[in-house]
């Protein structure tokens, strides 16, 4: 059996002040880690990319936010699906794609925690899948609520790992999940 990499929406866009005040500015290294890992080990990866359908966002089609970052550009072979939802299994075929890639087993990282990563992490528990969080590899950006409480980007992150750990997935830094999957 496979382990598979996903990686979820580490985007251009996602660093537009348009999103808000952002967490974790190592995110993406954390993530090109896994990648490089991934690659040599050569186990599956998948990039999912997301496009969105408010014209405004940074990452409506056409924009230049909208291509991978450079330091975890897909390369030739590994696959791209596209969503417009927040997960990656909605409108794509992730699932067949990892059944077919016998992938029990699934280490998600990517932009943004609490949006695309919580839902895409929370959808694979459900499918049945062996899911790692790496939750040193994603980042969250500030949010308001509905009576004005300003939530720190941190908190965010924190809260979204939390409801992830708490059923979906076993979470875990990307120097635990190197060692794990060494």
């Amino acid at each position: 059996m496979a382990v598979a990499l996903i990686l979820v929406d580490i985007q251009r866009g996602l660093d537009d002040p348009w999103y808000g005040v952002r967490n974790n500015p190592d995110a993406e290294a954390n993530a090109a880690r896994l990648l490089m890992h991934w690659r040599i080990a050569r186990q599956p990866i998948v990039h999912i990319q997301h496009l969105s359908t408010n014209p405004e966002s940074p990452l409506f089609p056409g924009k230049p936010g909208v291509p991978h970052k450079a330091e975890v550009a897909p390369i030739e072979g590994e696959p791209v699906m596209t969503k417009r939802v927040n997960s990656g299994f909605i409108g794509t075929d992730l699932e067949p794609w990892l059944r077919d890639n016998d992938a029990d087993q699934v280490v998600i990282c990517g932009l943004t925690t609490n949006h695309c990563v919580e839902t895409t992490t929370r959808m694979s528990g459900n499918f049945g899948f062996d899911t790692y969080l790496a939750y040193d590899a994603c980042a969250a950006h500030n949010l308001v609520g509905p009576d004005g409480t300003n939530y720190s980007a941190e908190q965010v992150h924190a809260m979204s790992v939390a409801n992830i750990a708490s059923e979906f997935a076993t979470v875990m830094s990307t120097d635990e999940i190197l060692t794990r999957f060494a």
